[in-house]
């Protein structure tokens, strides 16, 4: 029926928004960080490269309906769900890195809405608002993992806090069809394993969560429900590793690029670049570069948060009665629990010691435990801002206050040192790669030689008009993922090459082709030198 016009005599009724304050404000810090790493998007920022390319190259392939990859091309352990959902835009548009990291950033703002939704249910209205806050900021070495197209991390920190928030509900009855639940719950634990190994940590306590509220349900109809949710979301990897070759399956993959050459650096070694920069960088406190010494606090509070966290997780279990109420400890134990065993996974790596600035990216998921991990703070902060504490208390909430404070006042500079000065290398970087395949085409050359970091994304930024062969610094055969491309240079009559000036390849070809280097070169752009030899030059026959 038609609403009755409000009369001289009646009080027109006041709109009010269904959202809170606390909600409101989280809607508006998670425009900002949306709206902020769209332009960055826009803008092919951070810079492409070619393992970003790679997965570009599997999404025009399953768009023209050529391949249909279950992993990543050149090896069999990350899965190409990124590349199937930007599928259907590449298709649209043809290869553009901006819609190829379009899918990613919806990933990124679904996390958001995730994470804070989660975030009410075990915390507070107002913290979940800070959470957001935090995670709306974002340095080069954050925001790269949350735009970019480089596999795995963007979904699987989706699928967790989905798999959390079914255990919160299925906990508190709040879910209506409890088996449906359960089967999405191994559906995306299924999907979240086939995407990333990384997440194994979550997945396994997000697992043990679940075993502790469903307990006997999982005996009967729901045990089978989630067995066949988990089946369904694996079975990309399951189907491929039936069929891969002996040597060649997923775990034996994984134990072989697990293992380490050389010395082994030493724990305090490993824990140093693991802790001082690997967590403070995952956690946007430093700029990609590294952090400086006294940019490291974070990283040697943060396994003093995760005791701290976990004890006051303990104390709240014990007082609260019924499974409603310990849900929300349980879930921070869960997600505290992931947060210690992916830190103790990359320790154990001799690779946080060598390359903890590379390799800090593995590190990414520790967000997810952000809530867990600042929730001793927040309680402190807010215990002593209401006065309900004594001296010892107020002293406490006054350094919980001042840690929370500078926790988002570095991550807030940084921010706004890379939008403001770190965007421009990259953009020069990203218009001299697309001025170098624009050269190579115009050239007429349509296979060529390069090194891995060139050649995937010249042939992308080509639309595949150009095709790539991989060889290392000696001018052999290098990481070659695509092996079709590989196999066309082998026939091509007169391949060109494209390598940087001046590096070791460079000047081992310019040896080989001795007095007729001069000839060879095609042209020099951007840094790299494009060569076209008379005859065909393979060394390596």
């Amino acid at each position: 029926m038609p609403r009755a016009a409000a009369g001289p005599g009646r009080r027109r009724e006041r709109w009010r928004p269904r959202l809170d304050r606390p909600a409101l404000v989280a809607l508006l810090f998670g425009i900002a960080g949306v709206g902020y790493r769209l332009v960055l998007v826009l803008t092919t920022v951070p810079v492409s490269n070619s393992d970003e390319a790679t997965f570009g190259l599997a999404a025009l392939h399953i768009a023209d309906g050529r391949e249909q990859p279950i992993f990543l091309y050149g090896q069999r352990y990350m899965g190409t769900l990124e590349s199937y959902l930007a599928a259907p835009l590449l298709a649209v548009t043809g290869p553009s890195w901006p819609a190829l990291r379009l899918p990613v950033l919806g990933l990124y703002a679904l996390f958001l809405w995730l994470i804070h939704r989660l975030t009410r249910r075990i915390g507070s209205p107002w913290f979940a608002t800070l959470i957001v806050g935090l995670l709306a900021l974002g340095s080069e070495r954050v925001v790269r993992d949350q735009v970019t197209t480089v596999g795995g991390r963007p979904e699987v920190k989706v699928a967790v806090l989905a798999m959390l928030l079914l255990v919160v509900a299925l906990a508190r009855h709040t879910v209506g069809r409890r088996g449906l639940a359960v089967g999405g719950f191994g559906l995306l634990a299924g999907v979240a394993l086939w995407s990333d190994w990384l997440i194994v940590p979550y997945l396994t306590m997000a697992g043990l969560a679940l075993l502790w509220t469903l307990r006997r349900e999982l005996l009967g109809r729901a045990g089978l429900l989630l067995l066949v949710g988990f089946v369904i979301g694996l079975a990309p990897m399951i189907r491929d590793n039936l069929v891969a070759p002996p040597g060649q399956d997923s775990l034996s993959v994984l134990r072989g690029i697990s293992g380490e050459d050389g010395p082994v650096p030493s724990w305090p070694q490993r824990l140093g670049g693991g802790l001082l920069d690997g967590v403070p960088l995952a956690a946007g406190l430093c700029p990609v570069t590294g952090c400086a010494r006294w940019q490291a606090w974070f990283g040697l509070l943060y396994p003093v948060l995760l005791v701290v966290a976990a004890t006051l997780a303990g104390f709240a279990y014990r007082r609260a009665r019924g499974r409603p109420e310990r849900v929300g400890p349980v879930v921070h134990l869960a997600l505290l629990g992931g947060a210690a065993l992916t830190l103790l996974a990359y320790v154990r790596s001799p690779l946080a010691a060598t390359d903890p600035l590379g390799n800090a990216r593995y590190l990414s998921v520790l967000q997810l435990s952000l809530p867990a991990v600042l929730w001793p703070l927040w309680v402190a902060a807010v215990a002593a801002r209401r006065g309900t504490v004594g001296v010892a208390g107020r002293v406490a909430g006054a350094a919980s206050t001042a840690v929370l404070g500078a926790l988002a006042a570095s991550a807030l500079v940084v921010t706004v040192l890379f939008a403001t000065s770190g965007t421009t290398a990259g953009r020069a970087e990203e218009r001299h790669a697309r001025q170098l395949a624009d050269t190579v085409r115009a050239a007429g050359l349509h296979e060529v030689y390069a090194e891995y970091w060139t050649c995937n994304r010249l042939v992308f930024n080509t639309a595949e008009q150009v095709v790539c062969g991989v060889l290392d610094d000696d001018l052999r055969p290098g990481q070659n993922r695509y092996p079709a491309y590989w196999w066309r240079l082998e026939r091509a009559q007169r391949p060109g090459y494209v390598l940087a000036a001046d590096a070791p390849a460079d000047r081992r070809l310019r040896e080989l082709l001795g007095d007729r280097s001069g000839a060879a070169l095609l042209t020099e752009i951007g840094g790299f030198r494009v060569y076209h030899p008379p005859e065909p030059l393979r060394p390596w026959r």
